[in-house]
């Protein structure tokens, strides 16, 4: 796409045409702390500041929704030391947009499992997801303990408790009934989704919502993303023709 100077790129964006709803795999901490001769957690202590400043972005030029991917079921898997990191980092993340929803009229979200958060992030998120119930402006999803699959199952399973119990026959099962399952229930699907950091995979995120949507890759880090990389991401998606199976 070229190297294009932030005024530049902010006056390509078509701000009357924008992507409703954005989701973003926050990937490239550990590495860019690597590069630097850095602990990975200095990465991921930067990469939360790079979301605040992205998320505010996104609600300043009018973005819906806005979906990010903070820590999958897999991640658990990693060093001890990065996932306390991370689950501190989260926690006071989640604390600050206690204060911020109101200020910024910020709908919060989680979705995921609670299975294995500490009971501290669990009432943290029950508070902040109550605290901006009745805001209007943007949404911010956090993914957090979050694995497509495992969302898929547990809705599969959930339809299977109705059919067996009277509630649904097999025949009403839709895929309206299944998203009405999905941690993503009444969120529209994503137009589109960007991963940083160089990877061309969905690493288990939103398998479902993202049937239809326009992917954009960078190989910038995320704690280098910036506003000028959304633009470009934006741009990117504006020169696409959607289709949706159609001609």
């Amino acid at each position: 796409m070229g190297i294009f100077k932030k005024k530049q790129v902010a006056e390509s964006v078509d701000f009357s045409a924008l992507p409703q709803h954005i989701a973003i795999i926050l990937d490239g901490n550990g590495r860019w702390a690597k590069r630097r001769g850095l602990p990975r957690t200095a990465g991921h202590a930067v990469g939360s500041e790079t979301f605040r400043k992205v998320a505010t972005y996104c609600n300043d030029i009018g973005i819906k929704y806005l979906t990010v991917y903070a820590f999958s079921t897999e991640n658990w898997k990693r060093p001890v030391e990065e996932v306390d990191t991370i689950m501190s980092l989260l926690e006071k993340y989640i604390l600050e947009a206690i204060d911020e929803v109101r200020k910024k009229n910020l709908i919060l979200k989680f979705w995921g499992s609670r299975d294995g958060l500490s009971e501290r992030i669990k009432k943290l998120m029950d508070e902040s997801e109550k605290e901006s119930a009745d805001m209007t402006g943007m949404q911010v999803n956090v993914c957090l303990n979050y694995g497509s699959r495992n969302e898929i199952t547990n809705a599969v399973r959930l339809i299977a408790a109705d059919v067996s119990e009277g509630r649904m026959k097999i025949e009403d099962i839709t895929e309206a009934e299944i998203e009405k399952r999905l941690y993503s229930a009444g969120t529209p699907a994503p137009d589109l989704l960007i991963r940083p950091g160089g990877e061309m995979r969905l690493s288990n995120y939103l398998l479902w919502q993202t049937a239809y949507s326009e992917f954009v890759f960078s190989d910038k880090l995320w704690p280098d993303f910036d506003e000028r990389e959304l633009d470009r991401a934006i741009i990117e998606y504006q020169k696409r023709n959607r289709r949706f199976g159609g001609i």
